[in-house]
């Protein structure tokens, strides 16, 4: 019979040596084996809280470094992604603000800024604002009293210049139960460069950027009482112009009982000085 080995050499492996220089690993701290357990272990460390910033800064270190707001915003934006909005604050208050974003603290959104502080407006060529669109005619009936409606996609630009490249515009038509019928330009918005300027970089651009604007929101093309608006008039002759079969798209889809054809073919329907009255 063989006697066994009694040395612990078998199960050195297995048993950690207490007398070794290094620490002994937590066996709840090892390492996972198996593809799930690595995959929990990243997930746990993934939803784990993060601990605050590590690097300190020092308040008299951004004052000498940073004297003005636009660097401050610069240095701190760089450092941690925060865009902050420190001009005309108060001194003290702007670098406090900036050492707690600096040192992971959280940030009051008071002083959160939402443009890049490296963008410089003054170098930026100024775009006008895009005005609300126009309210609808309140001597239109409720949405609920629609008969029938019918958008034309074809209808000519009222802005001259898009208009003469043959850019064209939704126009939304809407029939309600008692007659009347609206119609609305939908868009789109465009954007025009205007003028030209030499900027400090000696580089060529648009003095401004103009909004052009068609939208008109739901306005009144016939009235209750079966009278016309001007741009009515020019809208209703644009639109019998376009045939379809033996009749024409203003009768067929937008007012299916007006059958009478006034006025002639107009280059701009949107000039209401020239519709016949």
């Amino acid at each position: 019979m063989k006697k066994t080995d009694p040395s612990p050499r078998a199960s050195e492996a297995e048993q950690p040596n207490p007398w070794a220089d290094t620490p002994i690993q937590d066996p709840v701290k090892q390492q996972p084996k198996t593809v799930k357990e690595r995959a929990i272990k990243s997930l746990v460390e993934l939803t784990e809280p993060k601990p605050a910033a590590t690097i300190e800064f020092d308040m008299e270190g951004l004052m000498t470094d940073f004297p003005t707001a636009k660097e401050l915003e610069r240095f701190v934006y760089d450092q941690t992604g925060y865009v902050l909005n420190l001009k005309g604050r108060a001194n003290k208050l702007k670098y406090q603000i900036a050492l707690d974003a600096l040192n992971g603290k959280p940030v009051d959104p008071a002083f959160v800024g939402g443009d890049n502080p490296y963008i410089d407006k003054a170098d930026m060529v100024p775009q006008e604002d895009i005005q609300p669109c126009p309210p609808r005619d309140a001597s239109l009936p409720s949405i609920d009293q629609l008969q029938n409606s019918f958008v034309a996609r074809t209808m000519p630009h009222p802005n001259g210049d898009l208009r003469a490249s043959g850019r064209m515009v939704d126009c939304l038509f809407k029939k309600y139960r008692n007659g009347m019928i609206s119609y609305e330009v939908l868009g789109s918005i465009d954007f025009h460069p205007e003028g030209e300027k030499i900027d400090k970089y000696g580089r060529v651009r648009p003095e401004i950027i103009r909004v052009i604007d068609p939208r008109t929101g739901e306005q009144v093309v016939v009235r209750k009482d079966g009278t016309l608006t001007p741009m009515g008039r020019n809208l209703r002759a644009s639109m019998q112009r376009l045939r379809i079969n033996n009749s024409n798209f203003w009768d067929a889809w937008i007012d299916r009982d007006f059958v009478s054809l006034e006025g002639g073919e107009l280059r701009n329907p949107w000039d209401i000085h020239g519709a016949e009255e």
